[in-house]
């Protein structure tokens, strides 16, 4: 159940934060907006560290490398909801972003990548991805 809280929580603050930025972007630029909002979470992310922070940084030694262009990801995550959000709006664009991450979390899922188990990619996940695009073209059905 927490799980489940917590994906709500991420959700939400997924859907604001990319309303937010967009609007940020609108008065101060789109790069502009992204050093803003990429610079606070840095400076949230050292306070973390330094006061929950448990970890080991000199595990980093061992990890796959790949892993490292996450902080790659954070870049164009930011910007590409950005531009979709000013390019669909919220709703539409929020849309497609989840469908993307549902197929792509899917693929993972189902050849076991990055270390994950492999969870087979059943009809009901088709028909469900199938669902959600209809509702996406429902909502742009005028």
């Amino acid at each position: 159940m927490l799980g489940v809280l917590w994906s709500v929580l991420a959700g939400a603050a997924m859907s604001l934060q990319g309303v937010w930025n967009t609007r940020l972007s609108s008065r101060v630029g789109l790069y502009e907006s992204n050093l803003i909002v990429q610079g606070i979470a840095f400076a949230l992310s050292v306070l973390a560290v330094l006061f929950l922070g448990k970890g080991n940084f000199s595990a980093l030694a061992d990890v796959n490398k790949l892993y490292l262009f996450g902080g790659v990801l954070g870049i164009v995550i930011t910007i590409t909801v950005m531009l979709a959000i000013k390019g669909m709006g919220p709703t539409v664009a929020i849309s497609v972003i989840l469908i993307a991450q549902l197929l792509v979390a899917a693929l993972i899922d189902a050849f076991g990548w990055f270390g994950s188990e492999k969870i087979p990619f059943g009809w009901q996940k088709y028909l469900g991805l199938g669902l959600m695009i209809a509702g996406v073209l429902c909502f742009k059905w005028k």
